[in-house]
């Protein structure tokens, strides 16, 4: 039997990408671990799955100064060295990463045993970690044209792996969940596993103006729910959604969201017009920005910069995306459809095999 370990966390989108991958490597006969932070939101998502998980040290790469700056790295070398004694453990034949810190030192360990790599590169330009981990990578799997232009024949291609479940919800069961009473066109927002909070402030503003035309489903992260609004009319929040998601997404005619790539890729594949606010450079590298304009580019969504961002905007761009929404989804199905998971999983094998 093959073994794979698999590697990724920090944030859901460092995490779903895999979860994607692991029913299709099952059905191929691969044994599968899984390493990633001590607690990080991966540790919960793999072990509901049922598979063996290990935790190690893992320091933040940062490019601002923090105190934990000079902490951190002594983290890294001990993750390191916990992801060197499990490689010797787990004699994977491969191994597969998403991204996020704790990656780092896996790929290093890998590395250093001639273990094939492949890192899966959602953004257009590599994150700080992925950045480090690249050059020890056997091939490299990439969302956009401009990526695979960085790394000449060892990248290719792929989009990202989207987990089946998404594909088949069921917009009635939804509703029910969400308990609306009144059948109208629905907006899905959601910002990401840990939410955004200037994205919730901004509905909150313009909340009565939407209910009086839509549903809204609000995915608003840990802790950042209003418990006065419980109960509103036409109105769930949630800090976080597993299993309903992909109910959520069914019934939702349009989607408010961040601009990380994975979340995007979704939005395509699922079809969701939708209005991008893609986090500031003053919060970020600036990935969410390079991705956002090359979905406007391509038809696919309305964007607003958070520097812009204002409930009036905000509540005349959903007004627009409702009414082009046969426009913006025909554009969609124009769209590469690619079968991510079946090409990722050709090339693990491939890399395993050898």
């Amino acid at each position: 039997m093959k073994k794979i370990v698999m590697t990724g966390g920090g944030t859901a989108g460092h995490v779903t990408p895999n979860i994607a991958l692991i029913p299709k490597l099952k059905e191929m006969g691969y044994d599968i671990s899984y390493i990633g932070t001590y607690d990080g939101i991966e540790k919960k998502l793999i072990e509901d799955i049922g598979i063996p998980y290990y935790g190690i040290s893992s320091g933040k790469l940062r490019r601002y100064f923090d105190l934990e700056n000079f902490t951190d790295p002594f983290k890294v070398l001990k993750g390191l060295f916990q992801a060197k004694k499990l490689m010797k453990k787990l004699k994977p034949d491969v191994v597969f990463s998403k991204g996020g810190f704790v990656t780092v030192p896996v790929v290093l360990a890998a590395a250093a045993r001639k273990i094939p790599v492949v890192i899966h590169e959602s953004d257009m330009t590599p994150g700080l970690a992925n950045k480090i981990a690249l050059p020890r990578a056997s091939r490299i799997c990439c969302n956009f044209p401009e990526t695979q232009a960085l790394f000449s024949d060892r990248a290719t291609v792929t989009g990202t792996p989207i987990r089946a479940e998404l594909f088949s919800g069921d917009a009635d069961a939804a509703f029910t969940y969400c308990k609306f009473t009144e059948k109208k066109p629905t907006i899905l927002v959601i910002g990401g596993s840990t939410g955004a909070k200037i994205i919730n402030e901004t509905v909150w503003t313009i909340l009565d103006d939407l209910l009086k035309s839509y549903n809204v489903i609000h995915i608003c992260g840990k802790g950042n729910t209003k418990p006065e609004l419980d109960g509103k009319s036409g109105y769930a929040q949630f800090e976080y959604v597993k299993k309903e998601l992909a109910d959520m997404f069914a019934l939702a005619d349009i989607a408010i969201s961040r601009a990380g790539a994975n979340a995007i890729c979704e939005l395509l594949a699922l079809k969701k017009p939708n209005i991008l606010i893609p986090l500031s450079k003053a919060a970020s590298r600036g990935d969410q920005i390079l991705n956002a304009k090359s979905f406007k580019k391509s038809g696919y969504s309305v964007v607003i910069e958070e520097e812009e961002l204002t409930g009036e905007k905000l509540l005349k761009s959903v007004d627009k995306v409702i009414a082009d929404k046969d426009k913006y989804i025909n554009t969609m199905n124009g769209s590469d459809g690619s079968d991510s998971i079946k090409m990722i999983t050709d090339m693990i094998d491939e890399l395993a095999s050898k």
